[in-house]
């Protein structure tokens, strides 16, 4: 089983919350409004990784950096990192192995620094870059002068930040989001509909006797979803 756990679930290797947000606009019933689920994601090829290093007072702070789909492939890339430095007292780490901007399926880790220094600054810098599909793994090296938590934390998000500045980057384009909302009666055909076209039910949310469905899907199985929703109601 992943170590890395889902949202608003607790790391209980690190003792790192993770963090979750999922938020749901409520629209008409048999409203479909569907919107471009594009964004960006490192152009690095699977086993590759992009590589960065500050040097802060002596101390030296590598940043690796993953292209990373999944949970599991997030804890495949730290593990790695992990035995090339194996000698570092500190790899800290954060990763978004879902969309950019999102916190659905994000976590991190101080690994041993002190609380709230490491971890979080860097998670932080990587949900405001709006880049997803992603691990960052800052391993530090100390150089014999203490830097103070707010040196540790300016630190670790400026090495984050050095590295996504120069990273490559290409557009994942090939998924669209729909949100439809349905009376209970026809939940079930909604669900049918999805299936039928290879889409994902990402979100549900319910309010009186209907439900908002978030909906994922390839852009040519998307467009035939929202043609047999809006049919649906008429």
């Amino acid at each position: 089983m992943s170590r890395f756990k889902a949202a608003n679930e607790i790391d209980r290797r690190t003792g790192t919350n993770i963090l979750g947000i999922d938020q749901l606009t409520v629209f008409g019933i048999g409203e479909v409004q569907m919107s471009d689920c594009s964004y960006m994601v490192p152009d690095l090829t699977e086993g590759s990784f992009y590589r960065s290093e500050i040097i802060i007072k002596k101390s030296r702070f590598i940043t690796s950096v993953g292209h990373t789909q999944g949970a599991e492939a997030s804890e495949a890339f730290l593990e790695k990192i992990r035995r090339e430095f194996s000698d570092a007292r500190h790899n800290c780490y954060a990763f978004n192995a879902g969309r950019g901007g999102e916190t659905v399926f994000a976590g991190c880790s101080d690994d041993g620094e002190p609380k709230g220094t490491a971890g979080r600054p860097m998670l932080n810098v990587l949900v405001h870059s709006q880049i997803g599909e992603i691990t960052v793994v800052v391993t530090r090296y100390f150089g014999g002068i203490l830097l103070g938590t707010g040196g540790l934390v300016r630190a670790y998000q400026d090495s984050v930040k050095e590295a996504l500045a120069k990273l490559p980057l290409k557009i994942k384009e090939d998924l669209e989001e729909l949100h439809f909302t349905a009376d209970s009666t026809k939940m079930h055909i909604v669900e049918q509909i999805v299936r039928k076209h290879s889409g994902r039910i990402t979100g549900r949310n319910f309010s009186g006797t209907g439900c908002m469905f978030k909906i994922t899907a390839g852009a040519a199985n998307a467009l035939q979803i929202k043609q047999e929703l809006d049919l649906l109601n008429r």
